[in-house]
């Protein structure tokens, strides 16, 4: 039993690279809530190595779909077909978990698997110590149980359990003194942050993420994205994050009209395939309505005809027989919201001087001084608790702080928190919100203005309290917006927003002509939005004048691993020697060496039948992760 068969069945059932191969199938599925079908007949198949972008405005029905493939909830008809053996991780938007727990044994605990393997094979070693009847037949299946349950740990790589449990967290953004810290210590976000480690270090076949990046910072997002880019694994991932999709799918489904829409591609070549589709489409409705035409004239012509008339019939059931050719629409609004013009400020925006903070003994920020010019678009970047939502408290004067802040001549502030959308009266409607701020000549056009923020028809009409998170978003947006502030301060403004909803709101910033200072760690939306960037790190706040995408790529490295130093503004934060940053690059070309001679190992592991080669593949793989696991510690510790 330890050869051929046998080994192969361990294979399968434990290797999370083979169980990769089998296949989720969703056959007719509708789902119908109110009287509305959500989506109608749809059908499709998930394959090895999918990484599918599920994707659709708000109220589409995409977090449905996971909880179908989980089984969370039911269809009101078809199927869902899939094998006992295929395991699953789910990591939904909200989370209900109370725990004590220190996080990394938190972490470590997620894996039932592995923990009842462990459990077992104590109580065997146990029982083997105490039992003297070697030759009987109960005896020699405990040692085959034992045999076997070893081989499954290494199978599951049992032995690295808590350094891949520190790794995923530190990626995650955790610092080494936080992972022995109780799991209810921490805030709401770095809670779904565990969560997604307690789900990452299960290696499920099928992994589903519902806007995983909600709670990231930039710098975790990276990691993520490098992470699940290389899952042996399927993937549905729903997110509004258009750079994460762009780089880790590579098939996108679209939920809209009740109907799906399949593209092996990722979003943004699915766009342009969409476009590509629907311009088809409008070509074909041209033609079929020119043939109609032609054909009722036929059949007004001959229908009075005796000798006709039965080729008039023949036309008529022809007719009725045509199904119309349906236009699809893509979701994003053509309206363009437009900024009152701002007043006239001086050339000094802000001064800020010596600004200090600290949150008992704990220092945010120590000696700052920074002064904003008119007219600036700036980024602040940081990572999730080094401080940007308490600089931008700082300013605008929400929080105590030692040193100055001030605004210069006639700068008029507009500022939106992240809780802005708590702020608004859950009494007055949508109509009334704007009503109430809108001056001028602005007021004969609140209604497109409202049409500009995805507000249409009797939903201008509606409660504050009924409309959900990301409609309270666009209406605090929409409120904030048509003030006639020369410096907008945004603290995550797309949080709740679609992707339809992101693309109005870049395109109304882009054209702004005051000041802005923006703090999201949406990159695809920060790109081409701002021209330098403040970037917080050691208690205070380095300046670069370039572009945020250029400033992602060159100091987190981006996704291709490219890892150039940032340029420096006059401040010259210390560079990183030139050794150091060849040692560097050569650690990071021999890790992916590394791992591309894994995968095809393994590859290799599953095509063969040989139990001697099995062994040896298995030993060498093994090699090659702790060969891969002690080139990224030399690389943690480069510049330490």
């Amino acid at each position: 039993t330890i050869c051929g068969i046998s080994n192969f069945k361990y294979l399968i059932y434990f290797s999370p690279f083979l169980r990769a191969f089998f296949m989720l199938n969703l056959t007719n599925i509708t789902v119908s809530f109110g009287g509305r079908d959500l989506y109608k007949n749809i059908s499709f198949q998930i394959n090895p190595k999918d990484k599918i972008g599920v994707v659709g405005k708000n109220g589409a029905g995409k977090s449905t779909m996971l909880k179908l493939i989980t089984g969370e909830q039911k269809p009101n008809s078809g199927t869902i077909n899939t094998t006992n053996s295929l395991s699953i991780g789910y990591l939904p938007q909200e989370i209900n978990v109370n725990s004590n727990e220190e996080i990394l044994n938190e972490v470590l605990m997620a894996n039932k698997q592995l923990l009842s393997i462990n459990h077992r094979l104590d109580e065997i070693n146990l029982e083997i110590t105490t039992r003297t009847d070697y030759e009987s037949e109960s005896y020699l299946k405990l040692l085959t149980e034992l045999s076997d349950l070893n081989e499954q740990l290494s199978l599951l790589d049992g032995d690295n359990q808590l350094k891949d449990a520190e790794l995923i967290l530190k990626g995650l953004g955790f610092e080494q003194n936080e992972l022995t810290q109780a799991y209810s210590s921490f805030s709401g976000g770095w809670k779904m942050r565990v969560e997604l480690a307690k789900l990452l270090i299960q290696k499920p076949n099928v992994i589903l993420l519902d806007e995983p990046t909600n709670h990231l910072d930039i710098e975790s997002i990276q990691w993520l994205e490098s992470y699940l880019k290389n899952y042996v694994g399927i993937i549905l991932l729903i997110s509004h994050d258009k750079t994460f999709l762009d780089n880790i799918t590579n098939r996108t489904i679209e939920l809209a009209n009740s109907k799906l829409y399949d593209y092996k591609s990722n979003y943004s070549k699915y766009l342009e395939l969409r476009e590509e589709e629907i311009i088809t489409q409008i070509a074909a409705k041209k033609n079929q309505e020119k043939m109609v035409k032609h054909t009722q004239e036929l059949i007004n012509k001959f229908r009075a005809k005796k000798n006709k008339a039965a080729f008039a019939q023949s036309l008529i059931k022809k007719l009725d027989k045509i199904e119309d050719i349906e236009i699809d629409q893509l979701e994003k609004d053509s309206i363009k919201f437009q900024f009152p013009e701002p007043s006239h400020s001086g050339k000094e925006t802000l001064k800020i001087s010596g600004l200090q903070k600290d949150y008992g003994d704990k220092q945010i920020f120590s000696s700052v001084d920074l002064s904003i010019s008119r007219g600036e678009k700036i980024a602040l970047i940081g990572k999730n608790g080094m401080g940007k939502s308490t600089f931008i408290k700082s300013i605008v004067k929400d929080i105590d702080f030692k040193g100055s802040i001030d605004l210069g001549h006639k700068v008029m502030m507009g500022y939106f928190a992240q809780d802005e959308a708590h702020k608004l009266d859950p009494k007055k409607t949508v109509f009334q919100t704007i009503d109430d701020v809108a001056v001028g000549e602005v007021r004969k056009n609140i209604r497109q203005i409202l049409g500009s923020f995805l507000f249409s028809g009797d939903d201008t009409e509606k409660k504050v309290q009924v409309l959900s998170g990301g409609e309270k978003t666009r209406l605090s947006l929409c409120k904030l917006l048509l003030q006639p502030n020369n410096f907008l301060i945004l603290d995550e403004p797309t949080n709740h927003l679609d992707m339809f909803s992101k693309e109005i709101l870049k395109d109304a910033l882009a054209s702004y002509p005051g000041t802005l200072l923006l703090v999201s760690h949406d990159r695809g939306f920060l790109d081409g939005l701002t021209d330098r960037v403040y970037f917080i790190k050691d208690k205070t706040i380095k300046v670069y004048h370039e572009p945020v995408t250029q400033f992602i790529n060159s100091y987190y490295g981006g996704i291709a691993n490219d890892v150039k130093e940032p340029k420096k503004q006059v401040d010259k934060p210390v560079k990183k020697n030139k050794k150091n940053q060849n040692q560097q690059k050569s650690l990071e070309r021999k890790i992916t060496s590394l791992e591309e001679k894994q995968t095809s190992l393994e590859f290799e592991l599953y095509e063969t039948n040989d139990s001697e080669k099995l062994k040896e593949l298995q030993a060498e793989i093994k090699k090659i992760k702790i060969e891969i696991e002690q080139n990224f510690e030399a690389l943690m510790s480069i510049g330490n």
